[in-house]
């Protein structure tokens, strides 16, 4: 699959966060009732009293599909994303940081003499010794993403929309995703998801369904979320759901690898070995690589592959942002 008629690749729709990452231990998890690799949502008391007692050592530019925007365009990929911030100093860094990274962000900020000047989402990223990561988000912004955020222009103009599935979260987000699909499909686009998180996958389960079986060509989640989204234990069981259910599915599995549902078929992906240091963003960078391929004309075994290093990179340091130049790695 190629974009020869269209300006982007991939555009990725989401919520606009900026990551505050700590290094933590499961008993502060545990006195603060988080459960550990799941995303909660706060609020922004909440956000303060977590950041107040850990010890931040980064801060950078977040936000699922908007670090999957960031890795497919280190692949080459021509990537332009829509989301809320604010006209505050973590939404000028967020959209500062887009740019950097080659990502084309044309989403206005928020009108603040409609809402009540509500700042740029965070999220409180807590990583364990094991590499786990759990996190904490208050959405500010993010809620006031509306069905006139999706820019019709953006939609035709893209091969491939890539819809968060955090941003379900929000009040207008699913009336906002539906609208995206349905511009995608009448310009001929296709729509991919990412389930994101089994905690979002259990608030919403009914309407992710409707999702995945009328609107979504392009699947992505991981073995929790797949198993969520069919309510069963069994990786396989949920599989075989997926393969009643849509025709396109990457469902990743961490040291397993991955598995690539296509017409029918289930075909199995290896993991790229490495020393896990931070699970952040390892989701996020899968989706981008196999996106990157599949959208420069790429097998789906070579896809897989992509999506595989992307993701290993990844996860061996702190940050869902890639520390290597992948293109060069890769011989993009």
């Amino acid at each position: 699959m190629t974009g020869q008629d269209t300006q982007y690749d991939i555009l990725g729709i989401g919520n606009a966060i900026t990551d505050i990452l700590a290094r933590t231990e499961t008993t502060f998890l545990q006195q603060q009732g988080l459960t550990p690799g799941s995303m909660t949502l706060i609020d922004v008391d909440r956000a303060n009293a977590l950041e107040a007692a850990l010890a931040p050592e980064h801060v950078v530019g977040g936000g699922s599909a908007a670090n999957t925007c960031v890795v497919a365009a280190q692949f080459g990929a021509r990537v332009a994303y829509l989301g809320k911030v604010s006209r505050d100093d973590a939404g000028l860094k967020f959209t500062q940081d887009l740019r950097d990274n080659g990502v084309q962000f044309p989403s206005a900020p928020l009108n603040t003499q409609v809402f009540d000047n509500l700042p740029t989402a965070r999220c409180v990223v807590m990583v364990t010794p094991d590499g786990q990561r759990t996190m904490a988000t208050y959405l500010g912004a993010c809620t006031c993403f509306t069905p006139d955020d999706v820019l019709p222009d953006m939609i035709a103009s893209s091969s491939i929309i890539y819809l968060e599935g955090y941003l379900f979260d929000p009040p207008h987000a699913q009336e906002a995703f539906r609208r995206a699909a349905a511009l995608a499909h009448q310009n001929g686009r296709q729509v991919a998801l990412s389930l994101s998180d089994p905690f979002c996958v259990g608030r919403h389960r009914d309407a992710f369904l409707d999702l995945v079986k009328n609107h979504v060509d392009i699947l992505f989640a991981n073995e929790d979320e797949i198993c969520a989204l069919y309510e069963t234990e069994n990786f396989d069981t949920a599989a075989r759901h997926t393969l009643e259910d849509t025709t396109f599915a990457a469902l990743t599995r961490s040291g397993l690898g991955s598995v690539v549902v296509h017409d029918g078929q289930l075909t199995t992906v290896a993991p790229v070995p490495t020393q896990v240091v931070d699970t952040t963003g390892a989701g996020d960078a899968y989706a981008a690589g196999f996106l990157a391929g599949l959208t420069s004309g790429r097998s789906l075994p070579e896809c897989g592959r992509l999506a595989s290093v992307a993701a290993s990179e990844i996860i061996s340091h702190y940050g869902a942002r890639p520390l290597s130049n992948l293109w060069e790695e890769m011989g993009f």
